[in-house]
C-alpha cells in the first residue's frame, strides 16, 4: 500500500536575506501571524512583489540597522515557533572574528595533516593546498600583498618622505611568487609514485661471472 506524503507546512519556513542586485533585506514565506510578527518587531514592510508578496525592510537603513532589525525579527519568529533562516551576514550574534577564526583551523588541520602524513602522495595534497596556481593559501596571500602595493601607491602621501617600505611590497610578492613555484615543485616531487629500490644480482650469477674472468 503506498504510504500518503507528510504535510509539510511550507509556507511556516520564512527566510530572511539580502538581495545582492538592491541589497534590500527581504524575507520571504511564512504566514499572516509570522507577517505580523516581521512587521511589529523588525520593521518589515508588506511589499506585493511579481511573484507573490513578500516582506523588506525600508530602503537606505544603514548596514548594522539592517542585522539588528533581521536578527530581532528572527528570533522573535523563532520564539512564536516559526522555522527561520537567517542569512549569516545579517546575524548579529555571529562573532565578528568567525571568518578569521575558521581559517586559523584551517591552517592548524593542514598543519596536523602533513605532521601525521604516511606518504609523499599525503605530504603532496597539503602542499597542493598551499601553493596551488589560483586557489592556493600563497597565491591567494600574495594577490593581498599586491593590492595592498598598488593601493598604498595610489593614496596621496602615503609614500610619505620614505617610500622605500612601501616600494618593497613588490619586491615582496615577487619573492612569495617564486616561493609558490619552489613549493610546486618539491609538491610534483613529492606525486610521484615511488621508485622500487634496485635490486641486487643473485650471488650465483656473480660468482660464475668471477670464474669466467679466471
Amino acid at each position: 500500500m503506498k504510504q500518503p506524503e507528510p504535510d509539510f507546512w511550507v509556507l511556516e519556513y520564512v527566510t530572511i536575506t539580502k538581495d545582492p542586485r538592491t541589497d534590500l533585506v527581504v524575507a520571504i514565506g511564512g504566514t499572516e501571524k509570522a507577517a505580523d510578527i516581521l512587521q511589529r518587531t523588525g520593521g518589515f514592510l508588506s511589499v506585493a512583489g511579481p511573484r507573490g508578496d513578500y516582506h523588506r525592510l525600508p530602503h537606505g537603513l544603514p548596514t548594522e540597522q539592517q542585522r539588528l532589525k533581521a536578527t530581532t525579527a528572527s528570533h522573535a519568529l523563532l520564539a512564536a515557533g516559526h522555522s527561520v533562516h537567517l542569512d549569516p551576514a545579517l546575524n548579529m550574534l555571529v562573532t565578528p572574528d568567525g571568518e578569521r577564526e575558521a581559517a586559523l583551523r584551517y591552517l592548524a588541520r593542514l598543519a596536523e595533516r602533513v605532521a601525521a602524513a604516511e606518504t609523499s602522495g599525503e605530504v603532496a595534497e597539503v602542499l597542493t593546498e598551499v601553493a596551488a596556481p589560483v586557489q592556493g593559501l600563497l597565491p591567494l596571500t600574495m594577490e593581498v600583498v599586491v593590492r595592498a602595493w598598488t593601493a598604498a601607491c595610489d593614496l596621496p602621501g602615503a609614500l610619505g618622505e620614505e617610500p622605500e617600505p612601501i616600494a618593497r611590497l613588490g619586491d615582496t610578492a615577487r619573492s612569495m611568487s617564486e616561493a609558490a613555484r619552489v613549493i610546486l615543485h618539491a609538491r610534483n616531487h613529492a606525486a610521484r609514485p615511488a621508485q622500487p629500490p634496485a635490486t641486487a644480482p643473485a650471488p650465483s650469477r656473480v660468482q660464475s661471472s668471477v670464474s669466467r674472468r679466471r
